[in-house]
Parts: structure tokens; C-alpha cells; sequence
């Protein structure tokens, strides 16, 4: 059968999409290896999921805070807004992640970095807490977090005051954080459900300015999905990143879920090319992450979505972003 225009064409842009095609190394910044009542799949099913899904290295640490069956539910929750039962904080969440990390192989342990997060963000004992979990397992925490400060409707059930990233609880733990050369991951919402400004942003901007030397990972650059339901989009967050970035060069972006829609991507899928100029000038300040919650299942799905928006960006900078940037930050005795 002779050979046609058309066959033709069509072969070239397959091969052409064949040499484009890029394989992809992950590490994911940001991982729960318990759920809001502490449990987990287990370690055989993330190490399965990792290996599945060509994810080599994961940040990994607990839930800092456990979710109440309260004795006027019939039905247990399944997670932490199910019903109106306050959640508690649990510093039990380092030790099973310890003891999860700790039962691995050597070469299996180099593949996971442990962030220490049991602890009350407005307990200013919380940083002689943290650095007896250092001498209790030393070399084995690798960073603090996920901090959970303001996180939407987490923040109205969690027993106590509502913690802010800039207290000063949290001042003795950024100080802690950099003698002991760990970076900080923090949630810190920008905003509230409701207001179409930066509320909260000095609440983050604070400890950026007055702790140069503590790295800061700045999960879902601030965003949150319960946000967009309210919200869709925030106008401004891509220019006050763009600010901040400049201006702090302690700074670094978790991208994981609620970044990659509305904002990386369209609904359809296609990266904005806004968000893929802003990594581009930032290029070692992105990191990708699951955020899955003590269940693996979906964890390559997560990953995986990214691709499109790193396949827009040059390869170099892509890997970066997929894999390198997050080692880069990690304590520099590794």
C-alpha cells in the first residue's frame, strides 16, 4: 500500500511526540503517612505506590492533630469535617511515624525524609518539644511540618485558639528550625472563604522577614480547595507570589492539588502560561506533592497530574521541580 501525505505526517508526529515524551523521577514534598484518626495503609503499600510511579524520594510526616468520635455521633467520621466534633493535638503522630520509618531497611530509609508535627503551634513549649524528638532519634527528622496554622474549617474545630504562622510559639520554632538547619513546612491560608484579599498574608510574611535563615515551604502556596469553592480563584495570588518570591529568597512553593486547578492548569487540562513563566524565573523554588492522607492508593494519580504543566516547562527545570528542588532544600549534613 503506497505511502500517503497524510501517513506520512502522521508518522512524523508520532515520532516527534515519542522523542518529546519525558519520564519523570518524583519526590513528593508533601506527605501524610496517617490520616486525621492516625491511621495508614501501611509502609508495604506506600513503598508499592512509590515504586509503581517512579516516586524516588517522599517527604513524609503524621497529621498534627486527631479527629474526636464524639459520644453524641452514632457514626464514626471518616474525616475531619464530618461532623462537628472538635479535633485535638496529638504529638503521638512523630512516634508512628518513627517507628514506621525506623523498622526500613537502610536503603529504603535514604528514600524517606521524615518532618516532624505533633505539636500545639500556640504552645511556646512546643520548641523545647521538638528538640526533645531530635535527641530522642538523632538524624532522623529532617524537617517541621506540615505546621497547621490557619486551614480553613480545621482551624473552627481544633480545640484551643486559632494558631497564626506568625505567634510567638512559632517565633522559638523558627529559631530552633534554623539551628538545626530544617526547613519549615507551614500551612497558612492567604485568605478566608469569604474575603477577596490577602487577609492573612502578614501572618506568613512576618516570619519570612524576621527569620532570613529558616527555609520556608509555603504549602498550596497558601491556597486551599475549600477556598476555591467559595472563591474559584484568587486574582491576586499569582502577583503577590511573583513579590514574595523576589523578595525572600528563604521562600519555597508546595504546588500539591489545590495549586494545579484553577490555577497551573485550565479546566481542560492546558497549563496557564502565566504559572509557567513565574516557575520558569523562579526555577528552583517549586515543588511538587500528593498531600494524600495515610492512604497510597491515589498516590501516582496525584503525582502524575502534574505532567502536562512540567511538560511546558524546559526540561531541565521540570526535573527540578518534579524531583531535585526538594532534595535541595532537605539539611545539608544528608
Amino acid at each position: 500500500m503506497p505511502w500517503t501525505r497524510l501517513s506520512v505526517a502522521l508518522l512524523f508526529a508520532a515520532t516527534s511526540c515519542a522523542v518529546l515524551a519525558r519520564d519523570y523521577a518524583y519526590s513528593d514534598v508533601h506527605l501524610h503517612y496517617v490520616d486525621f484518626f492516625q491511621e495508614t495503609a501501611g509502609m508495604d503499600k506506600l513503598l508499592k505506590a512509590m515504586a509503581d510511579n517512579r516516586i524516588e524520594h517522599v517527604m513524609i510526616s503524621g497529621v498534627p492533630v486527631a479527629k474526636k468520635w464524639h459520644e453524641d455521633e452514632p457514626k464514626r467520621p471518616r474525616y475531619y469535617a464530618g461532623d462537628d466534633a472538635d479535633a485535638y493535638w496529638y504529638s503521638a503522630t512523630d512516634v508512628i511515624v518513627a517507628a514506621a520509618v525506623n523498622k526500613l531497611a537502610p536503603e529504603q530509609r535514604q528514600r524517606f525524609h521524615p518532618f516532624l508535627s505533633g505539636f500545639n503551634p500556640n504552645d511556646k513549649n512546643s520548641a523545647a518539644h521538638i528538640q526533645r524528638m531530635l535527641d530522642l532519634n538523632p538524624g532522623l527528622w529532617q524537617g517541621i511540618g506540615e505546621v497547621f496554622t490557619r486551614h480553613d474549617d480545621l482551624t473552627a474545630l481544633t480545640s484551643g485558639d486559632t494558631p497564626r504562622a506568625n505567634n510567638e510559639a512559632m517565633t522559638r520554632i523558627y529559631h530552633l528550625a534554623a539551628e538545626n538547619d530544617l526547613p519549615v513546612m507551614l500551612h497558612s491560608n492567604i485568605t478566608s472563604k469569604r474575603e477577596r484579599n490577602p487577609l492573612y498574608l502578614p501572618e506568613i510574611e512576618e516570619p519570612l522577614r524576621n527569620h532570613p535563615h529558616t527555609r520556608f515551604i509555603w504549602a498550596h502556596a497558601g491556597t486551599s480547595m475549600e477556598i476555591h469553592r467559595h472563591q474559584t480563584q484568587l486574582e491576586f495570588l499569582l502577583p503577590t507570589l511573583n513579590r514574595m518570591l523576589e523578595a525572600y529568597p528563604n521562600l519555597y512553593i508546595d504546588l500539591s492539588w489545590s495549586v494545579l486547578t484553577p490555577y497551573l492548569q485550565d479546566e481542560a487540562g492546558k497549563p496557564r502560561p502565566e504559572w509557567v513563566k513565574l516557575v520558569e524565573r523562579f526555577p528552583e523554588r517549586f515543588m511538587i506533592g500528593s498531600d494524600v492522607v495515610g492512604r497510597f492508593n491515589k498516590l501516582g494519580e496525584k503525582m502524575h497530574s502534574f505532567d502536562p504543566f512540567l511538560d511546558a516547562l524546559p526540561e531541565d527545570v521540570a526535573q527540578k521541580v518534579a524531583r531535585d528542588n526538594f532534595l535541595a532544600i532537605l539539611p545539608k549534613a544528608l
